[in-house]
């Protein structure tokens, strides 16, 4: 089974105290926002919010009465993150076959459901053994917990030593117009080859996050395109990651219901090819070879 995603993806990474920190009421809101424009499929991780968020965005998809199978969830496990509580004295990672299967269940009973969509293990270890994975993956797809199974940050050479013990739909993996590597060093050709899913955390890059001569100039043609298409920075950024031919889906960390309804306009918004490469230049500094 290959589970169907929204083409943009809900991230909650910063919507607990991690970010915006909201209430129950305004995170509830926020779930129904997101499907009510189409954005059916959110991605967590176990350490978000210091191990919170699942739980607090748990109660708020309750307080939603959104129907389940409206919806996917998608969560990570690895990361031990620093944490006294957890006798975790430094971060590092953990992908025993005990400890995977223990974030999963957890994940579910702070979600408030009987299976994620997917799991994904967030970051690849030097120490992770594909066979001890394979185990646990096949377990909790035996018992119905977890539907399918895909990876982080992972490379090619490291996603093709898990699968080839068990199958990895997905690798979610960092992507925009200002990190780009992805699409030069093989990675999204490799997803295509073996029909993997790939999903984009940091769609917006650093163009709204550091002033340097790579983003001036981008802001500089970013706004002769909103111009252009009469359309906002953030949708045009979108575009950019949805022309890939890879299938890319973004991972939003947009913590607003505005927000979230303008971008959807990304999905069928068709950015002309030259404007598409003129980015890239932009953001290279020099033309495409």
């Amino acid at each position: 089974m290959k589970t169907k995603f929204s083409r943009i993806i809900a991230g909650t990474m910063n919507w607990g105290i991690w970010g915006k920190n909201h209430n129950l009421e305004a995170m509830s809101q926020l779930i129904s926002q997101c499907v009510e424009n189409g954005i059916t499929s959110f991605d967590h991780a176990d350490i978000y919010g210091d191990y919170t968020t699942e739980a607090e965005f748990g109660n708020a998809f309750l307080n939603s009465t959104i129907p389940r199978e409206n919806v996917q969830f998608i969560s990570k496990c690895g990361i031990c993150h620093k944490n006294e509580s957890r006798n975790n004295r430094l971060s590092h990672y953990d992908y025993s076959k005990a400890y995977i299967i223990a974030c999963a269940e957890d994940s579910l009973q702070k979600l408030h459901t009987d299976y994620l969509d997917v799991l994904l293990l967030h970051r690849p270890s030097p120490l992770m053994q594909a066979d001890e994975i394979a185990e646990a993956v096949t377990q909790l797809q035996k018992e119905g917990k977890i539907r399918d199974f895909g990876v982080s940050n992972f490379t090619p050479s490291q996603t093709d030593l898990i699968q080839s013990r068990i199958k990895v739909e997905c690798n979610q993996i960092e992507f925009s117009v200002t990190h780009f590597e992805a699409m030069l060093d093989g990675s999204l050709n490799h997803m295509q080859i073996n029909a993997i899913t790939p999903m984009a955390w940091s769609p917006l890059g650093s163009v709204f996050k550091i002033e340097n001569q790579q983003t001036d100039r981008l802001k500089n043609l970013l706004m002769e395109l909103m111009l252009k298409y009469d359309a906002s920075l953030d949708v045009l950024l979108f575009a950019w990651i949805m022309k890939h031919p890879a299938g890319i889906l973004p991972v939003t960390g947009t913590t607003t219901g505005e927000r979230i309804a303008n971008l959807t306009r990304a999905i069928d918004f068709e950015l002309e090819a030259q404007d598409w490469f003129a980015l890239w230049v932009a953001s290279e500094g020099k033309n495409v070879p």
